[in-house]
């Protein structure tokens, strides 16, 4: 609208044909009309239509709904003049209507007022009439609230700090149970106790001190009451039955916190289970039942067990059995998860100082594993007792070197086992270990008397040259010895257990072996080599049997030496068999023959002499070390005999070709008839010896 609006405005002096931007109108024939009207269309074309005014002026002559037209311009100003002259009207009227509402409302405050004067002579009146009861309410208000509040602090204090009668009957009379009342009371005192301190801090510690006073007496009875409960049911507590009662575990737990009352339950505990472990011990051994209700299970081990290691075995693994069942039970009742015990018996040390020695001072902190070792200690020191005796009894009344040594491993076996359960110092260790060093005394001595009886054997030689008697039963038992000491020892060392058995080896096996040494040193050679060698060859093959026991090292320089001694009698052997000693002893060159032996009859008896013995040569040296056990080393000792033998055959053949060579280089070159040639007599070679030998 305002867009067409200035467009025909433009347009139109155009049309008329006479317009005011026309330079030929009349209106322009002055100078100063003419210049105004540019400064106005200059002004109107410089006119920013993007104003709001003027958009707002556009925006109404559109809803108007004007034309632009000569008389529309005329009558504008006049027409909005007088509109605004109209809404100019309507305004006053309004504001006068305005003025009497105004009027209306001032006279209304001003009533308001009047009424609120009044009011305010009311209320001072009142409050000067009424003020000395408000005040007094205020004050009657104030201690209320006081008392209010005193009375809370009241209730407050009396339940936390106040045990009715029915809670102190329940803490401290023995004629009501332990139950888990008792202990929730117990709790509660415990709390008003550690609290009653923090009143000692306050203006009046008269309240707190009486309180601390109080609740220490309730304590005090508490814990006596637990401490005589637990006792009573100490004495009907069956460890065997796997539903052990759970209050006992918490009274013991809820008790550490008096040390010494708890080390006298515990004190009590140990002599009661001590006595009934050896009642029970007993009646495992005997068979009789120590009451209706627990009847013997099995067989009595008196009874049952004839041989006496197996008595001494069977009473070692029912201590074994009962030391588990009786630490697994007493984990249950003492061990505890979280460490309740401990905690509770450092808080105890902490409230009875007077009860600490100088090393608690040192080292209070409680160590459960190491009580329950202790407590397991004692309550089986009754069952080791009887178990020393009956042992010491078997090994006094039995003259055995094997059954004495078993005993020790097997005292050593278990030995190591409770050293696993119970740590290593256990006073049922300290009880148990003297058993093992009684069994090996025994041992020594039984072996020191059996050498000291054969001493008469060990001055006979045997005719057959096998080992005497005395060793092989030496052998056996030491084989008996070595198996025992190999299933009972567990050390997984070689070394400890190759020294653990050497005192073993120098009882039980040297004497013999320098018995069997005596002996060979008063045989002439060969049979002392033979006999000799057959005395270590026996043992080397019974030691190595047991990797602990293997004398290979000491024993086989020995029995080198003897093979090399016997080798050189069977090599002497069969140079006097076969004739060679005299030639192999007397010739050692061409001359010593030419000498020696100028006559051939000489070598020709000794040939006939070698003939006749090399067809059974080897046979006859067989024989001959026929008492020799081991075939394989006579055959070896042979084998090496006959390759010396050959060797010394051969250097004489070789000094009788030479022999033969220097007799047929003459100097003129001429054989005498009557020259007889040495290897004629003497026809053997070297290599039918070695096949004939063969």
């Amino acid at each position: 609208m305002a867009t067409s609006y200035f467009q025909n405005g433009m347009s139109s002096p155009s049309t008329n044909g006479g317009g005011m931007l026309s330079p030929m109108s009349p209106a322009s024939a002055t100078l100063p009309r003419s210049n105004a009207l540019q400064n106005r269309i200059t002004s109107v074309l410089s006119s920013s239509y993007a104003d709001l005014e003027i958009r707002d002026a556009l925006s109404i002559l559109d809803t108007r709904g004007l034309h632009n037209t000569p008389e529309a311009r005329r009558n504008l100003r006049l027409d909005v003049q007088q509109e605004l002259i109209e809404c100019n009207g309507e305004i006053v009227q309004d504001f006068g209507k305005v003025a009497d509402q105004l009027k209306r409302i001032g006279a209304a405050i001003h009533n308001l007022n009047n009424s609120c004067a009044e009011m305010r002579r009311h209320i001072g009146a009142a409050n000067r009439e009424t003020g000395p009861m408000l005040d007094e309410a205020k004050t009657v208000q104030d201690e209320k609230r006081q008392a209010e509040t005193k009375q809370q602090l009241l209730d407050a204090f009396n339940a936390h700090f106040v045990v009715s009668d029915t809670d102190l009957s329940t803490l401290t009379s023995t004629a009501q149970p332990v139950d888990d009342d008792f202990f929730r009371i117990l709790i509660r005192v415990k709390k008003i106790h550690q609290d009653s301190r923090v009143l000692l801090g306050s203006e009046n510690q008269r309240l707190g001190l009486e309180i601390l006073e109080q609740s220490s007496r309730h304590l005090n009875a508490a814990f006596q009451k637990l401490y005589r409960w637990v006792q009573r049911e100490i004495r009907s507590l069956d460890l065997e039955n796997p539903q052990i009662s759970t209050a006992i575990r918490r009274a013991l737990r809820v008790l550490a916190e008096r040390p010494t009352l708890f080390q006298n339950c515990l004190d009590f505990f140990a002599e009661a289970r001590e006595s009934i472990s050896a009642k029970n011990f007993y009646a495992a051994l005997t068979g009789a039942p120590v009451d209706q209700h627990h009847p013997v299970m099995g067989k009595a081990i008196e009874l049952s067990a004839h041989d006496p290691l197996r008595y001494v075995s069977d009473m070692l693994a029912w201590a074994h059995s009962a030391t588990v069942s009786e630490r697994e039970a007493l984990e249950v009742l003492f061990i505890s998860e979280g460490n309740e015990i401990a905690k509770g018996i450092q808080t105890g040390i902490e409230s009875e100082p007077w009860a600490r020695s100088d090393e608690e001072d040192a080292t209070p902190v409680f160590d459960g594993r190491k009580a329950l070792n202790e407590l397991v200690d004692r309550d089986l020191a009754g069952v080791f007792r009887q178990l020393k005796q009956r042992t010491e009894q078997v090994i006094q009344s039995h003259e055995d070197a094997t059954l004495a040594y078993k005993i020790s491993n097997l005292v050593v076996f278990y030995s190591s086992i409770f050293t696993s359960l119970l740590g290593e110092h256990s006073t049922l260790l300290e009880t148990l270990r003297p058993l093992s060093d009684r069994a090996m005394r025994s041992f020594r001595s039984i072996m020191r008397d059996h050498v000291a009886n054969v001493q008469a054997d060990l001055a006979i030689s045997p005719d057959d040259l096998t080992p005497p008697d005395f060793l092989v039963e030496a052998l056996d038992v030491l084989q008996v010895l070595m198996k025992s000491y190999d299933t009972t020892i567990v050390s997984p060392d070689r070394e400890q257990r190759v020294q653990g058995f050497q005192p073993v080896m120098q009882e039980a096996l040297d004497p013999f072996l320098a018995g069997c040494e005596n002996i060979t040193n008063r045989l002439r050679s060969p049979n002392s080599h033979v006999l000799a060698l057959n005395c270590l060859l026996i043992t080397k093959a019974k030691l190595r049997q047991y990797a602990f026991a293997d004398r290979t090292v000491e024993l086989q320089p020995k029995i080198e030496e003897h093979e090399k001694q016997l080798t050189d009698a069977m090599h002497i052997w069969f140079l006097r068999e076969s004739g060679l000693e005299t030639l192999v002893d007397n010739i050692a060159t061409v001359e010593d023959l030419s000498s020696s032996y100028s006559d051939p009859k000489q070598l020709a008896s000794i040939a006939q002499q070698l003939d006749a013995f090399l067809p059974t040569a080897t046979e006859d040296a067989r024989t001959s070390l026929g008492q020799l056990e081991d075939r394989l080393l006579a055959r070896h000792i042979i084998e090496q005999a006959e390759e010396r033998f050959c060797e010394d055959f051969e250097e004489i053949e070789d000094l009788l070709l030479q022999a033969d060579e220097a007799r047929a280089a003459r100097v003129d070159g001429e054989v005498d008839e009557d020259d007889v040639f040495l290897r004629d007599v003497f026809p053997r070679t070297g290599n039918e010896i070695r096949v004939l030998l063969s």
